[in-house]
């Protein structure tokens, strides 16, 4: 998106005040367009008092009705730009404020894609949803605000003012008087609220996390008896928001208590000068109505800036907030060069084709090539997966197996380029994955994840993120190679609804459904990271018959922990503390590498894996 690259190119200066720039310079005939209706609604609700002033000092003079009636349609017509620049404004800030929230979530949303698993996982899964939505909402009604409540501020009072002393030079200075004392109260609010909201901002952070993780284990809380230290610790959360949200609101309720009472000394002022400066024959006595006007209207609009003014600090903290995330350079990106060649020869290609570019060479079976890989987490002391070598073939299956932390699922994850190798290379379709573009790369890949996610919609829908042009036939045909038999006993099957993450599922069904999801991809490379852990032995012999012959053409990685999954593999390779200790087939480990005699020992108590 341009809205998107503009945002991107200011963000070496790491300023919120610069984002906001960049996210408001795509609509800056928007923004001209608003200003100018405010300047509009500004000069109507100026000229009522005024011609009302003249008004009445010309009914007192005695004027002719052809001048009353002239200074009745003067404030007519004022009254009827003022309202209809009123309401145009009002609809243009709000629609340029939802454009600008909403490029600002896509922008956090695109650049969170971008990251690694570690950088993720520093952010936190509640505090990206906070920057996503929240703080993003926040930008947005502040900007509304800003538009209609502040931004009149300084044309209102500097034009008031210059009436005023246009009418009397004293009122003038009286209304002068009032803007300062109004403005100096406004301004201690602010300091003394600002930092508050920025903590307020982090403690939302704070308590969506601990509600998710209070939410989603439930169960154990329950099970374990754990419920009142959980709520211990949830109330001392909730406390700590409620104490500085107290405290904020204590700020400006004395603020707001003492800009009534400005306006109540200055109505009352205004008419004690006004009474005396007409009494010395310095001013009319129409005049008096204008000047209560003018400052009733300039106070009216610093209470109501206040409003404003109390988002302000927090939509600067959301959106220095986005500046931190949006300022992370991801680690894993694209080959610019490269990249831009890949991506014009794949979009080249017909659908279900592979480019011709990224072809492997002719005769080559090997899909995928670890060599002496190694990989380490920034917050990590030592290698998660040391000097790893071994090939995944076309036409064969490839299986993994491993102690639980023996890095078997980091395996799926580099070959995914969630994680680049720290040393050594990882191969796909003979060059390395760094070289390669992600889209191109993972549109080779079929992936069943270790836990099997399933998005609310239909099954249809679900199946169809693999691949959105596949026909019913082949999502039935998908679903029966998964041994997702069940799907056509349901009332509406492939239109049958699907809970967020599968919940109206069993977790042997999640996984067939996944399984089927990544079968309806026709894929080079297809893995399937511990997917077979929650279907009972016979439905996983049978699924892994149909697969052998479903999958003959392309090359298979199974991740696993049952023995029996991965006895029938072309190739076995075991990990043990990030480092293979064995590879090749189930009988020749059986002879030559210990770890795997323990695995097999410790699952089947001496007998064979494939009795």
């Amino acid at each position: 998106m341009k809205q998107e690259a503009q945002v991107r190119q200011t963000l070496d200066s790491r300023g919120p005040w610069k984002l906001l720039g960049s996210l408001l310079a795509p609509y800056g005939g928007m923004v001209a367009g608003t200003l100018a209706l405010l300047c509009a609604d500004i000069t109507g609700m100026l000229l009522v008092p005024t011609e009302l002033s003249a008004l009445l000092n010309a009914a007192i003079a005695g004027s002719s009705n052809d001048v009353l009636v002239g200074h009745a349609a003067a404030m007519l017509v004022a009254a009827l730009v003022g309202s209809g620049a009123c309401i145009a404004s009002y609809w243009l800030a709000t629609r340029l404020a939802a454009r600008v929230g909403r490029d600002l979530r896509v922008a956090v949303y695109r650049n969170s894609l971008q990251l690694d698993g570690s950088e993720f996982q520093g952010i936190g899964t509640g505090s990206m949803i906070t920057r996503t939505l929240g703080d993003a909402n926040v930008v947005q009604q502040s900007l509304v605000t800003s538009f209609l409540m502040l931004a009149p501020l300084p044309v209102i009072c500097v034009v008031s003012m210059v009436l005023a002393y246009h009418i009397d030079p004293v009122m003038g200075r009286l209304l002068l008087v009032v803007t300062l004392a109004m403005a100096a109260i406004s301004a201690v609010a602010v300091i003394k609220s600002a930092p508050i909201f920025v903590r307020m901002q982090e403690l939302v952070d704070r308590m969506n996390a601990r509600l998710r993780e209070a939410i989603t284990g439930v169960r154990v809380i329950r099970a374990f008896g754990r419920e009142h230290q959980q709520k211990k610790r949830l109330d001392k959360t909730f406390e700590d928001y409620a104490q500085s949200a107290i405290r904020v609101n204590l700020v400006f309720a004395v603020t707001d208590c003492s800009c009534f009472c400005l306006m109540n000394l200055v109505e009352f002022g205004v008419m004690w000068v006004g009474a005396d400066r007409v009494g010395e024959h310095a001013m009319q006595i129409g005049s008096i109505t204008a000047l209560v006007q003018y400052a009733m209207l300039i106070l009216f609009f610093m209470m109501m800036a206040q409003f404003a003014i109390i988002q302000l600090p927090r939509a600067i903290a959301c959106l220095r907030r986005a500046c931190q995330l949006l300022g992370i350079e991801p680690r894993i990106k694209d080959p610019q060069v490269a990249g831009a060649a890949a991506g014009q020869t794949a979009s080249m290609a017909a659908p279900g084709q592979e480019p011709a570019a990224a072809a492997p060479a002719q005769g080559d079976d090997v899909v995928a090539s670890f060599r002496h890989a190694c990989f380490r987490y920034d917050d990590a002391s030592e290698d998660t997966l040391h000097d790893v070598s071994f090939d995944i073939r076309r036409g064969q299956t490839c299986a993994i197996i491993g102690g639980t932390g023996s890095g078997k699922s980091t395996v799926a994850k580099m070959l995914l380029r969630f994680h680049d190798v720290t040393s050594g290379q990882l191969l796909v379709c003979g060059r390395d994955v760094r070289d390669v573009p992600q889209e191109q790369l993972r549109g080779r890949l079929a992936y069943v994840p270790q836990t099997a996610w399933l998005f609310s919609g239909t099954i249809a829908q679900n199946l169809r993120d693999a691949d959105p042009q596949t026909t019913d036939e082949a999502l039935w045909h998908a679903l029966d190679v998964a041994q997702a038999d069940f799907v056509r006993d349901l009332p509406d099957g492939l239109k049958s609804q699907v809970e967020q993450g599968g919940k109206n599922f069993s977790g042997g069904q999640r996984q067939r459904l996944a399984i089927a999801r990544a079968l309806v991809r026709r894929a080079q490379l297809y893995v399937f990271d511990d997917s077979f852990s929650a279907l009972d032995y016979r439905t996983d012999a049978a699924l892994r018959r149909r697969l052998a012959s479903e999958l003959g053409s392309a090359a298979v990685l199974v991740i696993a922990q049952r023995v029996s999954t991965i006895c029938d593999a072309d190739q076995i390779v075991v990990l043990d503390d990030g480092r293979v200790v064995g590879r090749g087939t189930h009988q020749q480990l059986m002879r030559t590498c210990p770890t795997y005699q323990d695995i097999v020992e410790s699952q089947t108590g001496g007998g064979d894996a494939d009795e």
